[in-house]
């Protein structure tokens, strides 16, 4: 298949660059995969919708605030990996400002650049942590067209993120509020979402397409949940992705971690999800081509029409769609 297979128009002002006031406003889309049913509900009708043996399998992971800015804001750091607390693999710009043996000043630690990658990573020594509370920022997505605010320190993590490690929101995970949360029976993973999710494709077959890497964690505990369950419903491509990692190098569910460049697109045979509950995404993204492999490219790609017409708000802090097979 195509890259360009997975194209479509959006209009601007269909971005959601702001979140909704309350969590569990959102719309929702409900896509019956079978008959090709398109339903439009809200998201507070998502109990509604489940089987007593259906499991909500969320991810967990934390956002951390992974970007800075030297102190004379005139270079940008971004976080890819923490190595040790003092040195990181990180993104850089512009380029030039962060040659081999260059410095760079946060706050009070001093960053020098020790190697360069060929991807264009940098590895940055520092003397000292630097101190993120006060310096870091949330990346967020560049289609929001603006930088963190405070307020996103809150509404750009879930209500139940615990682990550490990650630098986008699994954003499906957003529209739960806890007291939604404490009526559905659901468990955890966690699949560490990494800078990866941003980068476009840039190969025109997708076979050629190279994925990042991410970390992920299934516990025993959880692992024994999915297995009991009658559905399994995915709450994101995050969670999704990690499901299916692990039911194909195992065979099943099965307590594991590890890191994933697993990439689904049509054709996958899927083991492990029986649902899925997902935002909109960007155009000729693995994201929405994840989405065509389990819905059917053809539908997938109807129902977004769909919800350009009806005026959807689209994107992480956007409105959701619900896949059920």
């Amino acid at each position: 298949m195509l890259t360009s297979d997975f194209d479509y128009h959006l209009p601007p002002e269909l971005i959601a660059s702001q979140p909704l006031p309350e969590r569990a406003a959102s719309r929702m889309m409900v896509v019956h995969c079978a008959s090709g049913m398109v339903e439009h509900r809200r998201f507070s009708d998502l109990p509604a919708l489940l089987r007593p043996d259906d499991l909500l399998v969320l991810n967990n992971t934390r956002v951390v605030p992974a970007r800075f800015f030297s102190s004379d804001g005139t270079r940008e750091v971004l976080r890819v990996e923490p190595l040790t607390p003092t040195l990181w693999r990180c993104m850089v710009k512009p380029g030039k400002k962060f040659r081999l043996g260059h410095l760079v000043q946060i706050g009070d630690s001093t960053g020098t650049v020790r190697e360069i990658f060929e991807n264009g990573d940098r590895l940055i020594e520092f003397d000292t942590p630097v101190d993120e509370m006060r310096h870091g920022h949330l990346a967020l997505p560049h289609y929001m067209g603006r930088d963190d605010q405070p307020a996103d320190r809150e509404r750009y993590q879930t209500v139940f993120a615990q682990a550490d490690g990650a630098i986008a929101a699994p954003t499906a995970g957003l529209h739960f509020t806890p007291e939604m949360l404490a009526r559905l029976p659901h468990t955890f993973v966690t699949l560490h979402v990494g800078v990866g999710t941003f980068q476009p494709v840039k190969v025109e077959r997708l076979e050629e397409h190279q994925m990042h890497s991410e970390r992920y964690e299934i516990t025993r505990t959880t692992a024994e949940a999915i297995n009991r369950a009658g559905r399994v419903i995915a709450v994101g491509t995050t969670a999704l992705r990690t499901l299916e990692t692990v039911a194909r190098d195992h065979g099943c569910v099965a307590a594991a971690s590890g890191s994933t460049d697993i990439f689904i697109y049509p054709g996958h045979v899927f083991r492990a999800v029986g649902a899925l509950l997902t935002n909109f995404h960007l155009p000729k993204s693995t994201l929405i081509m994840l989405v065509s492999a389990f819905a059917g490219k053809d539908l997938v790609m109807r129902a977004y029409a769909e919800a350009i017409r009806e005026r959807y708000r689209f994107y992480s802090y956007g409105d959701c769609m619900l896949l059920l097979t």
